[in-house]
């Protein structure tokens, strides 16, 4: 597994990713993941996952943002943003991967934290990420719980 830059060569497979239906209401798209990286170019990082030659996710990972300005303007955080694994390639250790890349980056930057949130509903990611770790921080983030990873 690697993870490889959106390329002129590889945007449209990117954008033609999609999760399972049941999960459409979970994560965004990947073009909106672009857009939002387009207008954050300095706290985006988005990423393509591969196995081999095969486009199997997108991740993007948000570094160094100010989480809550009114109430604590030094609070800067990084942690995922967006996992898209591909409707097909799921339950193969490509999450975990993914994780574990951003994981990797935050640390590289210096980061201790990494963050998550999701939507907290039956089948969500919820037992995904406190199976790697992920605490419940207390936190509301436009309606989705935040978790907190120690590095």
């Amino acid at each position: 597994m690697r993870l490889e830059r959106i390329t002129q060569e590889n945007y449209e497979a990117a954008l033609a990713l999609s999760v399972r239906p049941d999960q459409e209401d979970l994560v965004g798209p990947v073009v909106k993941s672009l857009a939002e990286a387009y207008v954050f170019p300095d706290n985006a990082w988005p990423r393509l996952i591969y196995d081999g030659d095969s486009l199997v996710g997108f991740l993007m990972a948000f570094l160094n943002i100010q989480w809550n300005s009114g109430r604590d303007p030094d609070d800067r955080r990084s942690g995922l943003w967006r996992l898209n694994i591909a409707a097909d390639a799921q339950a193969r250790g490509y999450g975990r991967f993914a994780v574990a890349a951003v994981c990797q980056e935050i640390r590289v930057r210096g980061g201790t934290r990494a963050y998550v949130t999701w939507k907290p509903r039956a089948g969500g990611p919820e037992a995904f990420y406190l199976k790697l770790g992920f605490r419940p921080t207390g936190e509301q983030s436009g309606g989705e719980t935040v978790g907190v990873l120690d590095l």
